[in-house]
């Protein structure tokens, strides 16, 4: 089934959900109901603005209406943590929680995703997963052509995104790495952690004393044409890297990237990163194989209109 011949929505069809705020950027949408057209699945994926003080209501309200999943963006993926019933591996690894899975128990007492079962019966309960880690990485290699393991990166950005992205990367095996955030006391909490879990990784808050493999926006600075940089070009200047990763996809262009791709620096934006943690979060829900290359093909459309 193509995408446009996807089947009306009727009493049967299951819900998924991307919260955040601002939300109206999001391009996860596109992606996911491509992919359920494509496998012929009755289900929908809508965006929802939601403003951080109500998080917590707007997730026991997806679960009381029966969604099967959520996404959570800026500025979520920390604040959900502690809401969930029970963390998933990735998110107690990974710090941050970016994809829900609701659950409940099947005949035999096992708790499954709800998405995968015909009726449910009893509680439901919220199981928090990270799906951001992972897609990094593979977007990295695949998008940038960088290898992290052995690389200098300059992360910027410590905040859930951010978060999640220094202990990847540090597990990866990079050499250095450089936490550059705006409240400094964060930053240097995430390298004291990192310090303590990946004590062959040369970690430090700041700008490097170096040239580096590579640089990563993890902050939200860039989403809006009047943003400033979130890097201070004049105290370290962007062709002292090799590649610039921005986890932002909207604009997919934004000025940070604009400026080193001016100066010969390898760019790619989020999109490849979208795209895997998506992905995951599709097989997640669903229990089927992610249709990637339908997925990739609507985020094309919907990003650049081709």
């Amino acid at each position: 089934m193509t995408p446009s011949a996807h089947r009306p929505i009727s009493a049967q069809t299951r819900l998924c959900a991307v919260f955040g705020a601002p939300i109206r950027h999001s391009a996860s949408p596109a992606m996911h109901n491509a992919g359920f057209a494509t496998l012929g699945l009755d289900w929908r994926y809508v965006a929802c603005e939601v403003a951080p003080e109500r998080l917590m209501e707007a997730l026991v309200g997806a679960r009381s209406l029966g969604f099967c999943g959520v996404n959570l963006t800026v500025p979520h993926k920390l604040l959900a943590l502690p809401m969930m019933d029970v963390l998933d591996d990735s998110a107690t690894t990974w710090g941050a929680v970016n994809t829900v899975v609701f659950e409940a128990e099947d005949p035999e007492g096992m708790w499954v995703p709800v998405g995968r079962q015909r009726e449910i019966r009893g509680p439901v309960r919220m199981r928090g997963h990270n799906t951001d880690a992972d897609a990094l990485v593979q977007s990295l290699r695949d998008d940038l052509a960088i290898e992290p393991r052995g690389a200098r990166v300059l992360l910027l950005g410590a905040g859930g995104a951010g978060r999640a992205a220094a202990l990847r990367l540090a597990d990866e095996g990079v050499n250095n790495l450089w936490l550059l955030n705006r409240t400094e006391s964060k930053a240097q909490e995430l390298a004291d952690e990192i310090a303590e879990r990946f004590p062959a990784v040369e970690v430090q808050t700041g700008l490097p004393d170096s040239d580096v493999e590579i640089i990563v926006n993890a902050t939200s600075l860039g989403l809006k044409s009047t943003d400033p940089l979130p890097l201070p070009t004049d105290l370290y200047p962007l062709r002292r890297a090799d590649g610039v990763y921005d986890m932002i996809y909207r604009p997919a262009e934004t000025p940070l990237l604009r400026a080193a791709r001016e100066v010969g620096c390898r760019t790619a934006n989020g999109t490849g990163m979208l795209l895997h943690q998506g992905a995951a979060a599709f097989t997640l829900w669903t229990g089927c194989a992610a249709p990637l290359e339908a997925m990739r093909a609507a985020l094309v459309s919907e990003l650049h209109g081709h």
